[in-house]
């Protein structure tokens, strides 16, 4: 049984940061890309950032160019999220799913991606 479970939500200020971790069960990490999502209340879920397989090449969205990054260890089968210089507006659940594409514009969208885990709640304080 395939299980993603992310860890490191919680509260932090603006400017401050988190560390988000998605450890995998069930699959071999190595084998996907894998990415970030988060939903916020009453809006639909938006990507964040993803990294293929190998770790080569990575993608984020606009809003978090610059501030979050991705990472993945694929000995022990974890992505990280760092998010640094956190906005109120980064406040949402954040969901980290593996996908078997491989182009940007496959990776951005939430529909091609097979595995998803819970959801850890990040919020950020003014």
């Amino acid at each position: 049984q395939v299980q993603l479970v992310e860890s490191g939500g919680g509260l932090a200020q603006a400017g401050g940061s988190l560390r988000l971790s998605c450890a995998a069960s069930g699959l071999t990490l190595s084998l996907y890309t894998m990415g970030w999502f988060r939903q916020a209340p009453g809006k639909e879920r938006e990507f964040v950032t993803a990294v293929v397989w190998s770790g080569a090449s990575t993608y984020q969205s606009d809003p978090v160019k610059g501030r979050f990054t991705i990472a993945r260890d694929n000995a022990k089968n974890t992505v990280y999220l760092q998010m640094n210089s956190l906005k109120p507006e980064d406040t949402a659940v954040y969901y980290c799913a593996a996908s078997g594409a491989a182009t940007r514009v496959l990776i951005t969208d939430d529909r091609n991606y097979v595995y998803w885990g819970q959801g850890t709640q990040v919020t950020v304080s003014s």
